[in-house]
This record gives C-alpha cells, sequence and structure tokens, in this order.
C-alpha cells in the first residue's frame, strides 16, 4: 500500500488528487514531500523443535496474529516430525541454511553456541519490559556461560500419570518409589488383554527414565552442581547403586512394558496410555491437555515423582525456547517476534493450552496452574528438600550426542546383547571423556 501510495503521488500520474488548474503548478502532496524509507518487507525463517500437531497449530496462529499487527514481516514456519526436529535444525545450521528463528533445547544449547550458531540476546532483553517478570528458571536454562541465548517458551518438570481405575481394580495405592512403580506396573500386567503397566520410552528421549533413575540411587553421592559427576569426580554410572538402578529399569521393561515399546518415542507412549494399554506414564506437564481431551477424567490420577532408596527424587526443570541464530540477516525483526511470543498474554495462553509451565511469574498465580494435574508439580516445588533440584549437564559440548549413544546402549542392554556393566563402562566412559575435553 505505501509502495502504491509513492507512485500515485509521484507527479506522473493523472489521479485527481495530483490535478490542477490549467496553467498552475501542481503543489507536491505530503506523502510526496515525506523522505522516510519504505517499510522494508522481511522473511523469517523459524524452525520449531517440539513439535505436535496441536503445539503446530497454536504456534501458527500465534504467528498469524504476530503478522497481522506486524503486516511488513512474513514468517515462514519450518515443522519437522519430533523425532527428526533436532537433526533437522543441526544439518541446516551446519550447511548455514537461511535460518533466522530457531527452537533451542535445554539439552543442545550448549552444542550451539559452542558451535557459534546462537546471537547472544542479553542486549536486546536489557531493552524489553516483559522482561522483568521472567522467572529466574527461565533466565537459567535459556543461558550458558553467562549470557542469555534462548527466551524459554515453556518449562517442563516430570510427574506420575497413572490409570486411577487400574489401580483402584487392583486395589493400589500410588506408587511412592522406584521400587512400588515397578511391583505396581508388574500387578498391572495382563499380556493376553494387550494391557501392561508401564508406558515404556526406549525410543528417543529414553535417558528421561534410566537417568532419573540412576541419580536417584546416587543422591547421597551425586555432584548437584555437575551432574552427572560425583562429588569425588567420578561419574554415577561407576557406582553400585548405579547397577542396582539399571537392573531395576531392565525389570520395568522385560515384566510390565509392551516388547515394542523399545523403540517408542513420545507420541508412542503416550497413545498407549490414552489408548488403555498401559497403565504409568511418566511426563511432562505438556501432556496434561492431550490426556484430559482424550481420557475420561475419572480414570486420570497424577502423582509425584518416585522416590530412591533414600527417600530423595533429584529433578530438573526443563525447557525449550527461541533463539537467533548468529548469522541471521533480520536479527531485529526476529527479535520482535520472540519478544511477541514471549509476552506475558501470548506465553500464558500458550502454556494452559498446551499444558506447560509458563515463563512469567505473574501467570503462575493464575488459578489455572494451582488446580487439578498442576497441583502435583505445585506440591513437589514446595518439597525441595524430598525433590531436589540439580544442574543437569548443559555446558558439556557431547550433552546433546547423549540421547541418542544412551539410547543405542539401552536398547542394546534390554535386549541382552549387552552385559549391565559393559553399558554402565560405556557410559562412564562418555561422561568422564566430555569433562576431559572442558579441561583443554
Amino acid at each position: 500500500m505505501l509502495f502504491g501510495s509513492l507512485a500515485g503521488c509521484s507527479g506522473s500520474g493523472s489521479s485527481e488528487n495530483t490535478a490542477t488548474p490549467s496553467g498552475n503548478t501542481a503543489a507536491p502532496s505530503e506523502s510526496a514531500k515525506s523522505t522516510e524509507p519504505p517499510v522494508k518487507q522481511v522473511t523469517l525463517h523459524m524452525i520449531e523443535s517440539l513439535t505436535s500437531p496441536e503445539r503446530t497449530k497454536l504456534l501458527q496462529d500465534a504467528i498469524a496474529r504476530f503478522q497481522k499487527d506486524n503486516p511488513n514481516i512474513k514468517v515462514e514456519l519450518i515443522s519437522p516430525p519430533f523425532d527428526q526436529a533436532d537433526n533437522k535444525i543441526r544439518t541446516m545450521l551446519a550447511a548455514k541454511q537461511e535460518l533466522d528463528i530457531l527452537e533451542v533445547r535445554d539439552l543442545n544449547i550448549a552444542e550451539y553456541v559452542n558451535n557459534g550458531y546462537l546471537e547472544p540476546l542479553d542486549t536486546y532483553a536489557s531493552s524489553w519490559a516483559d522482561s522483568k517478570t521472567l522467572s529466574g528458571t527461565s533466565k537459567v536454562v535459556g543461558s550458558n556461560n553467562g549470557k542469555l541465548y534462548f527466551i524459554a517458551n515453556a518449562l517442563y518438570q516430570r510427574q506420575v500419570f497413572y490409570r486411577k481405575d487400574w489401580f483402584d481394580a487392583k486395589g493400589l495405592s500410588a506408587p511412592k518409589t522406584w521400587e512400588e512403580l515397578v511391583d505396581s506396573a508388574k500387578k498391572l500386567t495382563d499380556p493376553k488383554q494387550n494391557r501392561y503397566g508401564f508406558s515404556f520410552r526406549g525410543g528417543p528421549g529414553a535417558n528421561g527414565n534410566f537417568d532419573h533413575m540412576i541419580y536417584d540411587y546416587n543422591d547421597k553421592l551425586m555432584n548437584l552442581d555437575d551432574a552427572p559427576f560425583t562429588k569425588d569426580g567420578k561419574t554415577v554410572y561407576s557406582t553400585p547403586e548405579a547397577k542396582q538402578a539399571l537392573e531395576l529399569y531392565k525389570k520395568l521393561y522385560k515384566e510390565a512394558s509392551p516388547p515394542d515399546s523399545i523403540n517408542w518415542g513420545f507420541q508412542d507412549q503416550v497413545q498407549a496410555f490414552t489408548s488403555g494399554v498401559t497403565g504409568i506414564l511418566l511426563q511432562d506437564p505438556d501432556v496434561i491437555k492431550v490426556l484430559q481431551d482424550k481420557m475420561d477424567p475419572k480414570t486420570l490420577e497424577t502423582a509425584a515423582m518416585p522416590l530412591g532408596p533414600n527417600g530423595k527424587s533429584l529433578v530438573s526443570t526443563g525447557a525449550a525456547g527461541w533463539g537467533v541464530t548468529a548469522n541471521s540477516k533480520s536479527k531485529n525483526e526476529a527479535w520482535k517476534l520472540i519478544s511477541y511470543l514471549s509476552s506475558p498474554k501470548e506465553n500464558t495462553e500458550f502454556s494452559k493450552q498446551i499444558g506447560t509451565i509458563p515463563i512469567h511469574t505473574s501467570a503462575t498465580a493464575d488459578t489455572f496452574f494451582q488446580t487439578g494435574p498442576y497441583k502435583t508439580l505445585l506440591d513437589m516445588t514446595a518439597k525441595a528438600d524430598v525433590f531436589v533440584n540439580f544442574t543437569p549437564p548443559f555446558k558439556y559440548p557431547g550433552n546433546g550426542s547423549w540421547g541418542e549413544l544412551s539410547m543405542k546402549g539401552q536398547q542394546s542392554y534390554l535386549l541382552d546383547k549387552k552385559s549391565t556393566d559393559d553399558t554402565l563402562k560405556e557410559w562412564d566412559k562418555f561422561w568422564l571423556d566430555q569433562k576431559a575435553g572442558m579441561k583443554k
């Protein structure tokens, strides 16, 4: 419209607005007098990582609202399948493909920073009014080596979801420890009815469960500021407690989980739970809405994460968020979109719709986050002496590849192709090499 307006007022047209009495010189219009350059048209290339149909739709709707307010900015959203997304992002970054905004995760921030893929956001955030209400946790998870690299779009903390009707039928109470969870899952299992106690995840993201168990069994030994290392500099995978936990993990798969779940990812384990194949699911709060939409509310219940032998559960708050690529040619426009998506209004609504913890302190006072399945999360947070926070190994460059390496290792272990000792030795070596690499 602006280009058309300028052309129409250039003096070469014959519209009524430029016509003057014969013999008179036309006075230049106000538009013609303007020395302001035309508004720059920009296309932002944006890619998400934690994709799902519902989440992508919400993101597309938010982008549409942004584009309506900013007609000079066009956003092209790339939404790879969840299990392929991070590899897709790595490929695009390595090839220096056109990309302005990417979804960074707590598990790969160090990798991206060390490779020079991300632009620090501290300068942008310092003049952003909404940064005043960002929670301390959201700032920590989005930072690396003292610099802010992504604005979290959601915070994640795991809890137990279970089929209350199944538990009631067996006279079972919600499991409080890992031992109780495995025992309950075994009692709920009946392969002849295609019913299994636990919604196992042996594919991408599998380490979320076995790492949690191993950490809980090493709560007295672990350096909470430098997971997965112990206070004396060894790794938790080198301890007798790690062997005990991993053998219990194998029992959970062998005796209480569907055989094909060794390859299951996020979508598979959630679908198995909602469809009535499995009775216990360990997941972050972003599944809450999906579970509520697909299940009878009377059958769904939540509980705190299981405790280890010493009555502790080591927890960390996960996060993903929006970062700007270092080679973006439209950094200011990219930040404009990020700040819009990260505003209290947009983020709070986004969190409500996908079931995550919002990033602004002002939003957590909303009663929506203090009732139902969210109450379990608040209860866990209130018991900091039982649910003890630790710092995940985000600072190690290899942290981003740990998930795939350990997934393959645990699959070989569960299929009896590798012993418990050999599996743990492989994991122990991986992290010792990571620590040695940091010292170089």
